[in-house]
């Protein structure tokens, strides 16, 4: 396969992980504190003129990260949903270690404390959040800085984090979540405030992402063609040299 042949199935090869990449952003369109994964790929390619972002080896350089900008408050009137406003993230314990999230969608489980929609405890402060059996949701309040109360009485005070290069340090863990490395350190949330009753909603933009598809698309079927063009060339030229 010549080096040209080669670019084009790299560029094959990239185009079709961008346009998963942006078909799992528009699957997450509603999915409450969603951050969109932004790609550079196809945006390099036409810009280029086809000139294929390759590194030395022969492939295809795709660049993604994901983009951790404020989504839209959607109110829910949830005594256990809770959005964050600014930057910052609820802390989610695993038996693998503490997971970040914005998706602040709580409940209680069957001793009272407050876990996530997959059961997994969301952190306070001083550990778990547990409510008094004695004390209904209706009568749990919570300030802007995360402190739970009911009746005037405080009963625990959500841990809240941040990252300095939320980019480059954190990594997508799944339903939602995110990983830091183990030399990373997380650090307080000083400029977070926290709105319950809320959700956050995804920061998908639907219209940007069908602009996105339909370019990744165009591309990846005129990368195609010219591979097919390739290989009929070359089969013409065989037929040739074999009389």
């Amino acid at each position: 396969m010549s080096d040209l042949n080669t670019q084009v199935c790299s560029a094959v090869d990239g185009l079709t992980r961008e346009f998963d990449i942006i078909a799992n952003n528009l699957a997450n369109l509603n999915t409450a504190g969603y951050k969109k994964q932004c790609n550079t790929f196809s945006k390099l390619l036409t810009a280029q003129e086809s000139q294929i972002g390759l590194g030395t080896d022969g492939e295809v350089q795709l660049d993604s990260a994901y983009d951790f900008s404020q989504g839209n408050f959607i109110e829910t009137g949830g005594t256990l949903d809770f959005a964050l406003y600014g930057s910052g993230f609820f802390v989610v314990e695993t038996t693998q270690g503490p997971l970040y999230t914005r998706n602040g969608s709580f409940q209680l489980n069957q001793n009272n404390q407050i876990v996530d929609s997959s059961g997994r405890i969301v952190s306070g402060e001083s550990g778990p959040i547990t409510i008094p059996s004695d004390i209904t949701l209706s009568q749990l309040t919570v300030s802007s800085d995360g402190t739970i109360s009911a009746n005037g009485n405080t009963i625990g005070k959500f841990k809240l984090v941040d990252f300095k290069d939320q980019k480059n340090t954190l990594t997508a863990a799944g339903l939602n979540c995110y990983s830091a490395s183990s030399n990373t350190q997380a650090q307080e949330a000083t400029n977070t405030i926290v709105k319950q009753g809320y959700q956050e909603g995804s920061n998908v933009q639907m219209v940007e992402e069908l602009v996105d598809m339909i370019t990744v698309s165009r591309l990846y079927e005129a990368n195609m063609k010219f591979l097919e063009v390739g290989s009929e060339n070359s089969k013409n030229l065989i037929n040739v040299a074999m009389g």
